[in-house]
């Protein structure tokens, strides 16, 4: 990838430089990350890059082209699915699930019990909207969130998402037999609520997820490596996947060799499932930067994509008001939330520097990218270091990036 002059497009290149050499004694030298490749781009033209540490643990070099598990970084794709399919009038924010869902008809809220013993009677919910799925504000929950009777039925149906599933109508079926823990609407709580998205996109476009993607995103923005496996002639490429350790070295703990993600997944996960590489995660964001087109291709119309990247929380609160997880890819002051993004509400509550409206997420694999539409800066990180609650690098590289800018657009 050719980088172009960052100092035309107002970076100072001797703090770029400061990027990875932070990252190189702060998280390689001390082991604390194997591996990992960071781009930094402005008006989508890459201006900084630098790759370090090793992929795999006979010391493969992480590369430029190195397959990582993207996981919840899929959920913007998803979310970006969906809208197209509203541009199509295929369907509207506020149509209830139940439109493309039926099998959600008997929803209810969680009253008791669970564990060992069956759950009480719920009491009935009121609608679940799309909308509500998009900004995790559905009532529906994660098993890794680990804090309650619900999350712990989750966790025992493998209802995370987990490729195994037997499939979409399998998922479906099996969320409509658990309470929500809470009314739709009522609270923020991060959520399987995108891996339902993904059902509804593929039953609306009658073609499943994976292929949806391929047709609709990836082929038209150039994403030739991003998909929801890893095929045997880039299995070379695939990095392993490690696990922290308090005070010891990362554990590898899914070697590349013999991942799961070298199958052809029984459930395609709208939440967590794709692999991809920086520089196709890099053409996505692209697109997010350029109102929603690149390359001559438009997969959003510029409104729709300012209505996604607005905060939809109740009362314009941030996730520090409404939240309910334990668990998410955002920290929670001076962040909101749209439809199927984090976003910054105000950069002095949340102590970054950074621009109010700009739009990012992560995944739990320690990936992370934003999107600042006021200055035009994008980013992509890989690593594959799980769980992605464990360094503040997100919040560092964003200190480094902005640390760079010499110009400002604002």
């Amino acid at each position: 990838m050719q980088l172009s002059d960052a100092q035309s497009l107002g970076f100072e290149p001797d703090r770029l430089s400061r990027i990875g050499a932070f990252l190189d004694e702060r998280y390689i030298k001390s082991g604390r990350l194997p591996g990992l490749d960071v781009l930094v781009a402005r008006d989508g033209q890459p201006v900084y890059r630098h790759t370090s540490g090793k992929a795999r643990a006979d010391g493969t070099p992480m590369a430029s082209d190195t397959l990582c598990r993207i996981a919840s970084m899929t959920k913007p794709l998803t979310s970006v699915a969906f809208m197209m399919l509203v541009e199509e009038g295929k369907v509207a924010l506020d149509d209830p699930v139940t439109n493309v869902l039926p099998e959600f008809a008997g929803l209810g809220v969680y009253t008791g019990g669970g564990g060992e013993m069956d759950f009480l009677p719920a009491r009935p919910a009121p609608v679940m909207r799309m909308v509500d799925l998009l900004t995790h504000q559905s009532g529906l929950t994660y098993g890794l969130q680990n804090r309650t009777n619900v999350d712990a039925a989750y966790r025992k149906g493998r209802l995370d998402g987990h490729a195994s599933l037997p499939g979409n109508d399998h998922f479906i079926a099996e969320l409509a037999k658990l309470p929500l823990e809470f009314a739709p609407g009522e609270a923020w709580n991060y959520s399987v609520g995108t891996d339902v998205l993904g059902v509804i996109v593929a039953r609306l476009a009658g073609m499943s997820l994976g292929e949806f993607f391929r047709t609709r995103i990836f082929e038209p923005l150039g994403m030739v490596d991003t998909g929801f496996h890893c095929p045997d002639e880039k299995a070379h490429r695939l990095a392993d996947a490690w696990g922290y350790q308090a005070g010891q070295a990362p554990q590898m703990f899914d070697p590349a060799e013999k991942s799961g993600t070298r199958r052809v997944p029984r459930f395609e996960s709208g939440g967590g499932g794709l692999l991809s590489t920086t520089a196709d995660y890099h053409r996505f964001c692209r697109m997010l930067v350029n109102g929603g087109a690149a390359d001559g291709t438009r997969l959003l119309s510029p409104k729709t994509l300012q209505l996604m990247t607005a905060n939809h929380l109740p009362g314009g609160a941030d996730l520090t008001q409404v939240s309910r997880a334990m668990f998410s890819e955002a920290y929670n002051a001076g962040a909101g939330f749209g439809l199927g993004f984090g976003m910054t509400i105000d950069p002095a509550r949340a102590l970054v520097p950074g621009s109010a409206g700009e739009f990012y997420w992560g995944g739990i694999f320690s990936t992370a990218f934003f999107v600042d539409p006021v200055e035009k800066i994008h980013a992509v990180f890989m690593t594959q270091l799980y769980p992605s609650s464990v360094y503040p690098i997100r919040r560092q590289l964003k200190t480094l990036i902005y640390s760079a800018l010499a110009e400002s657009r604002a």
